[in-house]
């Protein structure tokens, strides 16, 4: 046993040491090896090239932690996602186990672009026994042709529902219905107000929270019935003290275990005094750092001090 409150997790959690890019994480257990994978966005921080090429080209990076979530190595990239030649753009990667089978919805771009508008963002669909051999599926028939940052979680009454951000339509976050995990019906917009990207949804004592990355924090909402959102707070928006993690808390991931819930977001340690988000493009503002908080619910509110010492212990998830 460890000691209470005993801080055992490194800051930060984890860095990319190939390009230093990791962004967007998911922590998934893994059945078949028996230890914790993250799975991330590889942003390209070292590369050299015009305009926001290095947010392109990206693979899907895995670290794996074998001692419960408190320290990671990197693995390597998933292979095999390919649905047509050359060099093409895999982000945010969602996977959701139902069944025996790992299904992964990733935003995807063709080619590498080097501007951020003016060409298609889609949702794939990819189904794996092991979380290695990935078999592509389908492109999702989804509200726009400009939709990313999937997620997915089982209705109470039977079925499930994605939610992900659909840029043609004021970045607000839309969801969509299913019943087998296959075949999706676009439900309609269900947060609304500021743009904001990365929806994450979960439950947690007592209620269903979802946080979106606002650009300036997660902002959280609370339902009672995955249907009705009411704003409830902000997290991630001040900054902390911990090595990397001076800046705002970017596309976040959140593992429930009981009582206890942790929420792995990344940072960009370089921009850390900059103004409304304008800063010197270069490689230290580039590059991301993967970090983990424990969340909590005070008085009906859900916060999150990211100061606060961890004793993080994944527990299996058969």
């Amino acid at each position: 046993m460890r000691e209470e409150g005993r801080d055992d997790v490194q800051a930060p959690l984890f860095r990319d040491p190939i390009h230093d890019g990791a962004a967007d994480p998911v922590v998934v257990w893994n059945r078949q090896a028996r230890e914790w994978w993250m799975v991330y966005t590889n942003r390209r921080a070292t590369a050299e090239g015009l305009d926001v090429a290095w947010v392109h080209g990206t693979d899907l990076g895995v670290a794996s932690s074998a001692d419960a979530g408190r320290t990671w190595v990197y693995r390597g990239v998933l292979t095999g996602l390919d649905i047509e030649w050359g060099r093409n753009t895999f982000w945010a990667p969602e996977i959701f186990w139902h069944d025996g089978v790992y299904h992964m919805y990733v935003s995807y771009i063709r080619g590498v672009p080097t501007h951020w508008a003016g060409h298609e963002r889609h949702i794939l669909h990819y189904t794996s026994p092991d979380l290695l051999a990935w078999t592509y599926q389908s492109r999702l028939p989804l509200s726009s042709d400009r939709v990313i940052d999937a997620c997915v979680f089982a209705l109470p009454g039977g079925g499930f529902r994605m939610w992900y951000k659909d840029e043609a339509n004021s970045s607000h976050t839309y969801a969509a219905d299913s019943a087998d995990l296959y075949t999706w019906q676009v439900v309609g917009p269900v947060i609304t107000g500021r743009g904001h990207e990365g929806p994450n949804v979960f439950a947690f004592r007592g209620s269903y929270w979802m946080i979106v990355d606002e650009w300036r924090g997660q902002g959280v909402f609370r339902s009672d019935d995955l249907e009705r959102w009411e704003r409830n707070s902000v997290i991630l928006d001040k900054p902390g003290t911990r090595t990397d993690d001076t800046t705002i808390g970017l596309h976040a991931d959140v593992v429930v275990q009981g009582e206890r819930a942790f929420v792995f977001y990344f940072t960009h340690p370089g921009r850390a005094g900059s103004i409304d988000g304008i800063h010197e493009e270069s490689y230290d503002t580039r590059r991301s750092s993967v970090q983990v908080a424990e969340l909590d619910v005070v008085d009906g509110v859900l916060v999150c001090d990211r100061d606060r010492p961890l004793d993080l212990d994944l527990e299996p998830e058969d």
